[in-house]
């Protein structure tokens, strides 16, 4: 590498050597949605295979979260936050539509020399940003670039709305890829598509310049998701399988030799429909859509990083991830791991807490739907101060789920 940061050569590899997830630890089970709309635990386990998801509390945003997946993924690859050249964050829910979302995590993990920015492909938003990294990287332009996926989904969703509200939740996950000067590992192929055809089966109707915020689209709740969830679902089990083949036949790879795949968690059925048009066990499959719900593009992340931290991963492993969302878009990424699984308990040393700095003329309104917090406040005992909280490791509900 030439100068002093390493930049201006052509690396000889491109790794992960990082990566790190966030759950915030508020948990929203399917029990607690009983009581918001005309749902079971049944119906929703039966048909998406979610058994909770999680909730940020009213302090936390999109940037915090992504800001501590973040910084576990840097402590991973053992590297000081300002080594950092470039961060991307994918996500469809940023606190503000500018500032960029990965403006405010550079500040957040004590970077001051990055660039930074956004990238919009919806649940596809870490597999596009991954791709982006990467070919920066071999360029020669960056050594080292910190990709994350982080959603706020919870304060996007109708909350009367069975077909969305029991599908999404919050969290983030994050890799950092690096230049390397030793021969292969990496990105070995790669596929992203997008077809407008299904632009408007997955959306936020207002909000944008075609349609600006304004009292009548807050009283016709255009600002919630809406779905199309048959045509979505049909589309997503036939593009996720086209996409992992055509990333593992440009990777060189047999289907057979694929150790892991880590697919878009969105729902456990379309995850079997694509372990079959794959021909692949489900044994293969990472999931961990029961725990997270559907996180949208923090969803690969989050599994690529408990996969590895799981011990579902060693060095040489091939593994195949891939991701499918709005728009419609897909990405599918075949990589060989490199990295040893035991720097994961590095992440233990950063603490799950993050700052962003406020507006100084300016405040929020309360981010929860009052809804949602009356429900999460119903479980006995005195409610908690969600401001207060300090959120911890993703862990399993503490109230049963009925069978």
């Amino acid at each position: 590498m030439s100068g002093k940061d390493g930049r201006g050569l052509v690396p000889r590899s491109v790794r992960i050597t990082g990566w790190g997830h966030y759950a915030p630890e508020r948990v929203l089970t399917n029990a607690d949605l009983e009581k918001l709309v005309d749902t079971s635990d049944d119906w929703i386990r039966s048909r998406t295979g979610i058994r909770e998801r999680r909730v940020a509390a009213p302090h936390e945003t999109t940037a915090t979260l992504a800001a501590i997946a973040g910084k576990r993924a840097i402590a991973v690859a053992g590297l000081d936050p300002q080594e950092i050249d470039l961060i991307l964050v994918g996500t469809l829910t940023p606190d503000y539509w500018m500032p960029s979302t990965a403006a405010l995590v550079k500040e957040a993990i004590g970077n001051t020399r990055a660039a930074a920015f956004d990238v919009m492909a919806a649940c596809s938003g870490f597999v596009y940003a991954y791709a982006t990294a990467d070919a920066y990287i071999r360029s020669g332009m960056y050594r080292h670039v910190l990709v994350i996926g982080a959603e706020l989904l919870t304060r996007f969703l109708d909350f009367s709305d069975r077909n969305t509200c029991i599908l999404f939740g919050d969290g983030a996950g994050a890799v950092v890829v690096s230049a390397s000067d030793e021969e292969g590992g990496g990105l070995a192929g790669m596929e992203m598509t997008t077809d407008p055809d299904g632009a408007y089966m997955i959306w936020l109707p207002s909000g944008g310049s075609k349609s600006p915020p304004s009292a009548e689209t807050v009283r016709r709740g255009e600002h919630y998701v809406r779905m199309e969830g048959k045509e979505t679902y049909r589309y997503a089990t036939k593009t996720l399988a086209t996409s992992a083949l055509t990333a593992i036949s440009r990777a060189g790879w047999d289907p057979a030799e694929v150790d892991l795949f880590i697919p878009h968690q969105a729902n456990i059925r379309i995850i079997e429909s694509v372990a079959k048009g794959l021909d692949m066990s489900m044994d293969k499959m990472f999931v961990n859509v029961d725990r997270y719900g559907n996180t949208s593009a923090a969803s690969v992340g989050i599994a690529l990083a408990e996969a590895v931290d799981f011990g579902r991963v060693k060095v040489g492993d091939k593994i195949v991830f891939v991701a499918f969302g709005a728009g419609f878009t897909s990405g599918a990424a075949a990589v060989e791991w490199t990295a040893d699984p035991a720097n994961g308990r590095r992440a233990a040393s950063v603490a799950p807490a993050a700052s962003v700095r406020a507006p100084v003329d300016w405040d929020s309104v309360d981010p929860m739907p009052a809804r949602l917090t009356a429900v999460l406040n119903d479980r006995g005992g005195p409610p908690v101060p969600l401001d207060d909280v300090v959120p911890g490791e993703p862990e399993h509900a503490h109230r049963k789920v009925p069978a």
